[in-house]
């Protein structure tokens, strides 16, 4: 089982877990292992090397086949990358001149010819349907055989794997880690703790489970595993029963209950009957999602159950039986009631995290003078009580605040949910007095910085600090090299080439890769798309309608000869299965010099391999901005938008990208220099690294990737444990 599980050590913390065998010369075995992480741009760190040689060999060439398979996954060369045109990036044609040869191939073939020539007389003809178009005309082995070996260039991406302790601790590690993440996590690293859970049921549990989706999941792993659920309040075991059908533990969207086995429905009961009976107050939380527990108590039969008691009274709150106010509906009538200072107190008393994400609200609708020193008094007293995730983002929320656009500018607002959806709005709110924004951002920072560790010696990666803090672990798919929303982070090279992949589950779908190019105004200045198959800028590999054994798309992008600010590449669904429906989809970019040739999937030169998994039917990954020097940069994105149904192209869509990048590219985030600049402030001593001397004391190093050589004791944050940065 933990063989099963070191996969996910590999994707998480870039550790290897170290193979039990007997000891031998595994060195010539090692070597060959590490020649091969390298052609997918992975590598094994001195250390490792040396470990791995000490074992014999056998175990240490099966630690290379799984760990392969790990890492080839990881950066999307687990399938088959094919392009339409054999030759891409050459060769790529005209667009009309592509459509007119797939229409004289169709003319020419005499089983197609009869029905082209019916819709012709339609006087209407789809060139999609044309039997030449959107299925490759060459085989995977054809295309290769087409192109040479990829030329190394030294700004290839080499990630370096590092060892690890035994399978069995590092499995429990990334357990405790995940489960005691002090942000929610994404869908993906959620059915990762999902499997960890079941496995660490009997195990040591973390200090915490603040997130109480991810407390859900652990929940459902100790069930099922014959251990007593982690519950404390009524809402745990909502949450518990959804996660039991596999619906929404985080109770924003419905979950279809369906019937449960008897013992776990005497566990749901029996928990909320010891809840209830220990204080009758948490009936008050039921009302927030009185739907839910009525569905539920239809699958829970409390009635069979007289010897609860205490558990019917929660479904009678649901009913509308029994009086149980909810707090939110006490703090709604206080404001109708014109009392902002009882609210704010009630809030602080009671739910201090509410108060904080309620602020904006309060001082806006409080009068100027006692009532807005109360609201502000009441968000010092309550501090203390707030998890520090909950801190930060209002921090960044009061940051952004700050100024306002000229009389002339309307103001816009950007709603970002917890899906990643985006859509952009007016902003009617009025102002927050400078004076205001200052006491709020003088009480979050002393309280963030009254939190943070003191790491004695920083060494930092310069390149960390413009990454976003992960406030939300929906902030950012799961992937390579991938950043929280908001990030920006350098691109060093000539030629960017993005890529798709999708595998369809059950319905032939078409997803197509677009590039759309923007000048500093926001204006359209081209795209590239399979209605434009190239351009100044660059070419696209072709067009592919079904994948029912996986499809690729690529672009390929001469950064030198870009003619506007902005490229904006996205992923459109235009027939068939959505992002979360399909089998897999994943999208990506490489960075390659100009001089180098090789196929067009090369996983040495990929930057970013990024799971696309959102509700939507056009993706945003990131966006390229070029600044006034000509340096490119990624801003990281990861939204969706809802698009249409079907056939959804990037010309149809890039007036409301364009506005919504100008509203998201206005906002600044929260990074890790904020971070970095309150322990300064607190007495750590920085250190810049220059990516060469490493200390001879233990340090708190923060860097894009983990250096060799850190003496024992170090604390290493880099962007795939960012969250344990994040004050509690």
């Amino acid at each position: 089982m933990v063989h099963a599980l070191e996969h996910l050590v590999v994707r998480h913390t870039h550790r290897l877990p170290l193979p039990a065998g007997p000891a031998g010369d595994g060195s010539a075995a090692a070597r060959r292992f590490d020649a091969a992480l390298m052609t997918a741009g992975f590598k094994l760190s001195a250390e490792l090397t040396a470990r791995l040689s000490a074992l014999a060999e056998p175990v240490v060439v099966e630690t290379a086949v799984r760990t392969l398979a790990s890492v080839r996954e990881l950066v999307g060369d687990h399938v088959r990358h094919n392009v339409y045109f054999v030759d891409f990036p050459d060769n790529v044609p005209d667009t009309l001149d592509f459509w007119t040869e797939c229409f004289a191939r169709a003319v020419d073939g005499r089983d197609a010819r009869a029905g082209l020539l019916r819709r012709l007389r339609t006087g209407l003809l789809d060139l999609l349907s044309l039997p030449s178009y959107g299925r490759y005309p060459h085989t995977y082995e054809e295309m290769i055989a087409g192109h040479d070996e990829l030329i190394a260039a030294a700004g290839d991406r080499l990630t370096v794997l590092h060892p690890g302790g035994d399978a069995e601790e590092e499995v429990a590690a990334l357990y405790r880690a995940l489960a005691g993440s002090t942000t929610p996590l994404g869908e993906e690293h959620l059915e990762d703790l999902a499997l960890l859970a079941g496995h660490h049921a009997h195990g040591a549990e973390p200090e915490d489970i603040p997130v109480r989706e991810n407390r859900a999941v652990v929940n459902r792993g100790r069930l099922g595993a014959g251990a007593a659920p982690l519950m404390d309040t009524v809402t745990d075991v909502l949450r518990l029963a959804c996660a039991l059908v596999d619906g929404d533990v985080t109770l924003r969207g419905s979950t279809r209950f369906r019937a449960l086995s008897r013992p776990h429905r005497r566990a749901l009961l029996a928990g909320l009957d010891a809840l209830v009976a220990a204080s009758p107050g948490r009936l008050a939380d039921v009302s927030a999602h009185g739907e839910s527990w009525k569905r539920l108590g239809e699958r829970l039969h409390p009635h069979e159950y007289p010897h609860w008691p205490h558990a019917a009274e929660v479904f009678a709150v649901a009913r509308g039986e029994r009086k149980a106010p909810s707090l939110d509906g006490r703090v709604e009538e206080l404001l109708v009631r014109g009392d902002v200072t009882g609210a704010a107190d009630l809030l602080a008393s009671h739910a201090p995290g509410r108060l904080f994400r309620a602020v904006d609200r309060f001082l806006r609708t409080a009068k100027e003078g006692a009532e807005r020193e109360a609201v502000l008094a009441a968000v010092e007293r309550a501090a203390p009580e707030v998890s520090g995730r909950v801190v930060l983002s209002l921090r960044e929320h009061v940051h952004n605040r700050a100024g306002l656009p000229g009389a002339d500018t309307p103001r816009r607002r950007v709603f970002v949910n917890r899906e990643g959806r985006a859509w952009v709005g007016p902003d009617t709110r009025p102002p927050l007095p400078d004076d205001v924004r200052e006491r709020l951002v003088a009480v979050l920072d002393a309280e963030t910085r009254r939190r943070l560790p003191d790491p004695g010696s920083l060494l930092i990666d310069p390149r960390i600090l413009a990454v976003a803090l992960p406030l939300s672990g929906r902030a950012a798919s799961s992937g390579l090299g991938v950043l929280p929303r908001g990030s920006v982070s350098p691109v060093d090279g000539e030629l960017l080439r993005f890529f798709t992949y999708w595998r369809e589950e059950r319905h032939t779908t078409d997803h197509d890769l677009s590039a759309l190019v923007l000048d500093g105004e926001y204006a359209t200045v081209t795209w590239l798309s399979y209605t434009a198959l190239s351009d100044v800028e660059g070419v696209h590999s072709g067009d592919i309608t079904e994948a029912p054994d996986g499809a690729s798309e690529f672009i390929d992008l001469r950064l030198g000869a870009v003619r506007g600010t902005f490229v904006v590449p996205q992923v459109h669904v235009y027939a068939g299965e959505g992002f979360d429906e399909a089998a897999e989809c994943f999208f990506g970019f490489m960075l390659r010099e100009a001089a180098q040739e090789g196929r067009p999937f090369e996983p040495r030169t990929v930057r970013t391999k990024s799971d696309l998994r959102g509700p939507g039917r056009v993706a945003l990954p990131l966006a390229f901005r070029r600044d006034e020097k000509g340096r490119w940069h990624a801003h990281w994105l990861h939204l969706y938008l809802r698009g249409k149904p079907s056939a959804n192209q990037v010309e149809e869509h890039r007036v409301s990208i364009a506005v919504l990048l100008r509203g998201l590219l206005g906002r600044e985030s929260l990074t890790v220099g904020h971070l970095v600049s309150l322990m300064e402030e607190s007495g750590a001593r920085v250190t810049l690294w220059d990516g060469r001397s490493v200390p001879e004391a233990p340090v708190m190093y923060l860097g894009m990737e983990r250096p060799e050589g850190l003496p024992t004791g170090s604390r290493v944050i880099t962007p795939e444990n960012l969250r344990d940065l994040l004050p509690a």
